[in-house]
């Protein structure tokens, strides 16, 4: 199957309209983008960006969720998908723009060779793409080329690795590789090593439990439930409620360290990280 055939596929499963709806590809189409700007998961990446008042580069574009978003934040925003598919593709994000009134051009195609002028960016978002890319180092270098001095990089929802040997297994659990074989994931040092060799300095690495980007679509509410579960089991839910209240500087203090217990021990593959980069205004990384 082509990918726009395993996601009309998933669409017309019953079973599957959870899963559908978790990953926006639910219509009408404005709908699910205007639910994804209203996610905790696109509030905790906008709060990484800086104020809107430039020039974003959405790649690996998709539907355009993550366009739409930008540019209804106050983006000036560029689309690089160059699936042309009317579903999950550039005729999507094309009738999403039309639809919703927010301008969003688009560029076909692949990260490996970005068609823009070098340091014409302020953002660079790449929502699930870095694990898609071909060659991970050249779409890195490409990224670092046309982002400004300053310019940051936020590439979310990566699947990792723990060990290169883990990649099937992953593959043989994802809900539409079996159809189209597009997964991949890569080592967490993978990631590291292509930003930081392109250039890019590492600001921010965000385990999968460090972030609603990465656990969405769990509420934090549920998020905070799941962390203190092994905790309730031992010593019952209200005193683990008091334990971690979040309201208080020593609750919040223990909560972290507990999710980052959780995050050391978890060796899934596949599992979501998000990485904050930025490209130097003095060349130093």
């Amino acid at each position: 199957m082509t990918w726009e055939e395993a996601v009309e596929w998933l669409r017309g499963q019953p079973e599957q309209q959870v899963l559908v709806r978790a990953c926006y590809f639910d219509d009408p189409l404005g709908e699910a983008a205007e639910r994804f700007w209203n996610s905790e998961e696109w509030k905790a990446i906008a709060a990484l960006l800086p104020p809107a008042s430039g020039r974003a580069l959405d790649m690996g574009a998709g539907r355009g969720i993550s366009s739409y978003a930008l540019a209804r934040d106050g983006w000036q925003v560029t689309a690089l998908e160059p699936d042309p598919s009317n579903l999950v593709g550039a005729g999507a994000i094309r009738m999403l723009s039309q639809a919703t009134g927010y301008p969003i051009e688009i560029a076909a195609e692949y990260s490996e060779r970005l068609p823009f002028a070098d340091a014409t960016f302020d953002v660079v978002n790449c929502r699930q793409v870095l694990h898609h890319a071909r060659d991970l180092q050249q779409t890195c270098r490409e990224i670092f080329r046309v982002l400004k001095p300053g310019g940051v990089v936020v590439a979310t929802r990566e699947h990792v690795l723990t060990r290169r040997a883990d990649l099937n297994t992953f593959l043989q659990q994802h809900a539409l590789h079996k159809f189209y074989g597009g997964e991949n994931a890569f080592l967490l040092s993978e990631y590291l090593d292509a930003m930081r060799s392109a250039g890019l300095r590492v600001d921010n690495v965000m385990a999968p439990l460090d972030s609603p980007i990465n656990y969405f679509p769990m509420t934090t509410d549920q998020h905070f439930l799941y962390c203190t579960r092994p905790v309730a089991d031992k010593i019952g839910r209200p005193v683990t409620n008091a334990l971690f209240d979040r309201r208080h500087p020593l609750g919040r203090f223990l909560f972290s360290r507990l999710v980052a217990a959780i995050n050391a021990r978890d060796n899934t593959p596949g599992r979501l990280y998000s990485f904050l980069a930025v490209r130097p205004t003095d060349g130093n990384i």
